[in-house]
């Protein structure tokens, strides 16, 4: 799936309006959502982000965007537009990711399957200690932070429960001092005041039910693009720190029933 700007757009801003794939979607689980048409970039990426490794001939991915409504002149054009732009690189007659993107899709399966460890009350604390930053590098750190899912309590002070598992990218360790404490009020409230933890579940529970009960698979493969943006923004909090009802866990579950489904399908669409 497709998280290409991190954020729930994943429309090319560069891309024409008559490449974006006919919805199938109008008036069904995804149109009651909301959700835009997959565009032939988001195709081609949501398509290539979820292959391991991320490489297919052009005629595979021809053939896919096919089954969104996307003439094969369209994607071919995206194709060409996303080799230039250096989200691909094409060898051989096939097309994979670029290092970037690479990255990117770690994030994604991270989302879908975080590495968590027993929590023990801790709480890592990253506090900026350069003095003088350049714009570029303050919004570097921030889309590592966002990444590393810490939230920020005031600006240059960014925080989370020491529950993950995951590498911390050079410029985090660059720019900031790195603690270990426990805040000495309720974890539970600091964690509501940094998340708003009501509003995704609220956007991820209309998610869960429109994935179930999507017609077809051009249709469940917008909604769950939109719910893998979604897992994205969880913070993957201890169970203690979250609502009862807290549906993560759910919505992952079923993005991984959708994703054994689409790497059934897509040999067949494919051609491979």
């Amino acid at each position: 799936m497709d998280d290409t700007r991190d954020t729930s757009d994943t429309r090319d801003p560069a891309e024409p309006s008559d490449a974006t794939a006919p919805s199938a979607a109008t008036g069904s689980a995804a149109g009651a959502l909301a959700l835009r048409p997959l565009t032939a970039r988001s195709i081609v990426l949501s398509t290539l982000l979820g292959q391991h490794p991320p490489q297919l001939p052009a005629r595979a991915l021809v053939r896919v965007g096919a089954l969104f409504g996307a003439a094969e002149g369209t994607v071919r054009v995206a194709l060409t537009r996303m080799v230039a732009a250096g989200d691909l690189e094409q060898r051989g007659g096939a097309y994979r990711l670029t290092d970037r993107l690479l990255a990117r899709q770690a994030r994604q399966d991270d989302s879908r399957a975080p590495r968590t460890r027993r929590w023990d009350g801790g709480w890592e604390i990253a506090v900026v200690t350069s003095d003088r930053r350049a714009a570029p590098e303050r919004a570097a750190l921030r889309q590592a932070m966002a990444a590393l899912r810490l939230a920020e309590l005031r600006e240059g002070t960014w925080l989370r429960p020491a529950n993950l598992v995951r590498p911390r990218p050079a410029v985090a360790a660059e720019q900031c001092a790195w603690l270990t404490g426990a805040p000495e009020g309720d974890p539970v409230r600091l964690a509501a005041r940094l998340w708003d933890l009501d509003g995704w579940a609220a956007r991820a529970r209309p998610l869960s039910a429109a994935l179930e009960r999507a017609d077809g698979p051009a249709e469940r493969f917008t909604v769950a693009a939109a719910v893998l943006r979604h897992l994205l923004a969880d913070p993957v909090l201890p169970t203690g720190l979250l609502p009862s009802d807290w549906p993560g866990a759910d919505l992952r579950r079923r993005y991984e029933a959708f994703e054994r489904e689409f790497r059934a399908l897509l040999p067949q669409y494919a051609g491979e």
